[in-house]
């Protein structure tokens, strides 16, 4: 890196808390599926803000929405509200097939969604129903709600101690699940597909496994879909596969994808039972559902939807999944639609997948280890196989680089 580079990294150092760590790069710009950083450098972002930016940066459609939404109402507080709040929402459950009665609440960030559903889930136990199921190795956020509901310890025991009544069971395991729940449980919460976990999905039929447990024993079914929803899996929701109808839960979360790179988030809440139990003054947020993210978030819903940029993700999954298997030192995919991750194998090297992210940027590409082994890729939306391919067949000097 040049001078200009490693000053800004420097005052970054200077003046912002060290949570992250160190950047890697200080990014200027971007266009499309590339951005820049302030050395000039070009990169193919196959990370899009860790699957924010889902029509890739500096849309047209999303730009000019939101700079015309700001030329009138940027914010008006909850006091208020605006057409394109309720429009979201109505279009939100309309994609997610939700019955008469169902409801959508509007957060900043994923995070934040699933504390709202955390409270949902504490509103339908009361003291009668103290428990809370969540999944091994999953993932839900890092506010003290959210951190209480997420597997690795690591993360959860600097700040102990958290909300208490959270259990885990084995990812998938559907009698593990069942097992676990009766009616002492409020709520089983699940990630459709675990993303942190290194991309990671159920079995088939584990999700409606998931579905008759918790109905039978009065229990709320919450998906968490905050990195797998809005055309992420090449459906809108990762939980109504291509392939299957929807498993309708009780409550859903999303953020990431769905504003494009606006900060959003949302709760969705299905029926009237579960809309029902968060009343006026038990929860709320500043900011939450204001008219420029929420215009946003139409825009790129809009662009998703007329570009039919669902097929688009299957069809470049696809074709990624195949000629990611033909790599001798890729040993699993697990593609789900564009959420892709690839297991490498350890070799001379015990820990190849940070190495490599380092190797692939300095290669021109923008990529995230989700483990020891594990290489995770959440591209744009709108990329194309010809991008994709560029990756793929520097892959195997960057595997090289990284391992000698």
């Amino acid at each position: 890196m040049s001078g200009h580079g490693d000053e800004l990294l420097s005052r970054y150092t200077d003046s912002l808390l060290g949570v992250f760590g160190t950047p890697q790069k200080v990014l200027v710009r971007g266009s499309g599926v590339t951005v820049w950083d302030a050395d000039g450098r070009e990169y193919l972002d196959l990370l899009a803000g860790i699957a924010v930016n889902a029509l890739g940066h500096a849309h047209p459609g999303l730009t000019r929405a939101v700079a015309e939404q700001l030329n009138t109402l940027g914010h008006i507080s909850n006091f208020f509200t605006s057409p394109t709040q309720i429009g979201l929402a109505e279009k939100l459950l309309e994609l997610a097939q939700a019955p008469s009665g169902s409801k959508a609440f509007f957060t900043n960030s994923g995070t934040e969604a699933n504390e709202a559903a955390f409270k949902l889930a504490r509103r339908h136990g009361g003291g009668s129903r103290p428990r809370i199921i969540a999944l091994e190795h999953g993932f839900h956020g890092r506010t003290m709600g959210a951190l209480a509901m997420t597997h690795k310890h690591s993360y959860r025991e600097p700040f102990e101690p958290l909300p208490g009544g959270v259990e885990w069971v084995p990812a998938g395991d559907a009698e593990a699940l069942r097992a676990a729940v009766d009616e002492t449980v409020a709520a089983v919460i699940i990630e459709p597909v675990q993303g942190e976990a290194g991309v990671r999905g159920h079995p088939a039929g584990y999700l409606e496994q998931a579905r008759e447990i918790t109905r039978a024993a009065g229990a709320l079914l919450i998906f968490d879909e905050v990195q797998t929803g809005v055309g992420r899996t090449g459906t809108w929701f990762a939980s109504a596969s291509a392939q299957s109808a929807a498993v309708i839960p009780d409550a859903m979360t999303l953020a990431k994808g769905l504003g494009g790179g606006f900060p959003i988030g949302a709760m969705l809440t299905f029926g009237e039972h579960t809309s029902s139990l968060l009343n006026p003054g038990q929860h709320g947020t500043t900011f939450g559902g204001n008219p420029a993210a929420t215009a946003a978030a139409l825009a790129t819903l809009e662009v998703i939807d007329s570009q039919n940029l669902l097929a688009h993700v299957r069809e470049v999954s696809a074709y990624a999944r195949v000629r990611l298997e033909e790599l001798d030192f890729v040993t699993e995919v697990r593609a789900h639609g564009l959420l892709i991750g690839l297991e490498i194998a350890a070799g001379a090297a015990s820990t190849p997948a940070p190495a490599m992210v380092a190797a692939a940027l300095e290669a021109g590409f923008i990529i995230n280890a989700t483990g020891p082994t594990t290489l995770r890729l959440a591209p744009p939306l709108i990329i194309t196989t010809e991008q994709i391919q560029r990756f793929i067949d520097a892959l195997p000097e960057i595997h090289r680089r990284s391992t000698s």
